[in-house]
């Protein structure tokens, strides 16, 4: 399936990307008054590594927003907790502007990923044992995948940026590598301040 193959085409493209730190815009989808030719003009902008991206983050965003939404109960380190209410924040506009490219590019969201475990993915072990976890070693468990996210967002930010094509989805990628690399820097300035976290 040739959506497949640019899956996997981004990932290796991605493995030896550098994620890039210039502010993007993405622009909403438009409603009402659009002309069928210019509808089709904005979805046949979309490459398949801009859908074949854009359908890779949406579940990553989920899992670690799962993830994060766990803190307030399970956490132990109030600045740990202010950290994942910061990140589950930022996941939620993520994923609002990530579906908004999706329905502008006019792929369905089949979720082709559902239940996978990919690299950089907060895994559904991890979401398990995570529910099941208080205190440091829940701390711990979040703090490591979410840098493990952040690294590989970013990663998938750069493959996106330099293979694909519709500004739409160029433009948050962009957007997304910047904030995930100041997310990256808060968290690993947390963890320099407590050890027991790494």
């Amino acid at each position: 399936m040739q959506l497949r193959r640019h899956v996997l085409t981004l990932w290796s493209v991605c493995a030896a990307a550098v994620a890039l730190l210039v502010v993007g815009c993405s622009p909403q989808p438009t409603t009402g008054g659009t002309s069928p030719a210019t509808a089709e003009s904005r979805t046949s902008a979309f490459n398949a590594t801009d859908t074949a991206w854009i359908l890779l983050m949406i579940p990553m965003a989920e899992r670690a927003r799962q993830l994060t939404d766990l803190a307030p109960s399970r956490s132990a380190d109030p600045a740990v907790a202010t950290l994942a209410a910061k990140t589950g924040s930022t996941l939620r506009t993520d994923l609002r502007r990530l579906r908004a490219a999706l329905k502008l590019s006019g792929v369905p969201d089949t979720r082709p990923h559902e239940g996978h475990n990919m690299p950089g993915m907060v895994s559904l072990d991890t979401l398990d044992k995570a529910a099941a976890t208080k205190g440091r070693p829940f701390d711990r468990i979040l703090t490591d995948a979410l840098r493990a996210h952040f690294t590989q967002s970013r990663t998938l930010c750069a493959g996106e940026q330099n293979q694909g094509r519709a500004d739409e989805a160029k433009g948050l990628a962009t957007a997304i590598a910047k904030s995930t690399s100041q997310q990256m820097a808060d968290l690993d300035e947390l963890r320099a301040a407590r050890p027991t976290t790494h």
